[in-house]
């Protein structure tokens, strides 16, 4: 196990990673940083802050779970397309901020 330290809503918070995962967390801290950042502001608590990106990434999680087909019942071709093309502009703006200089 290592440590790994997450800026969200410009706090820092060290957490406990397994060891090689190190990159995926500060990943996913990113993720909820991005989301964080839209709810927080002058007078926000922390738990408000976290709550807010809680709530947005669980609302895109249900959205995902939503477009899933049925078990069994494949997906037309054309929204398999769609979704690899939209996968692949996250991928893409991912790969973007991960090579911005870290301020």
């Amino acid at each position: 196990m290592s440590n790994v330290t997450l800026t969200i809503g410009g706090r820092p918070y060290t957490v406990s990673a397994p060891d090689g995962e190190e990159s995926h967390i500060e990943m996913l801290g990113r993720m909820v940083a991005e989301r964080a950042g839209s709810g927080s502001g002058p007078g926000v608590s922390e738990t408000r802050m976290l709550l807010f990106a809680a709530l947005t990434l669980a609302d895109e999680l249900h959205d995902l779970h939503r477009q899933m087909p049925p078990p069994g019942e494949e997906p037309p071709a054309a929204e398999v397309i769609a979704r690899i093309e939209t996968l692949a502009a996250r991928v893409e703006k991912l790969a973007a901020q991960l090579e911005e200089p870290a301020t």
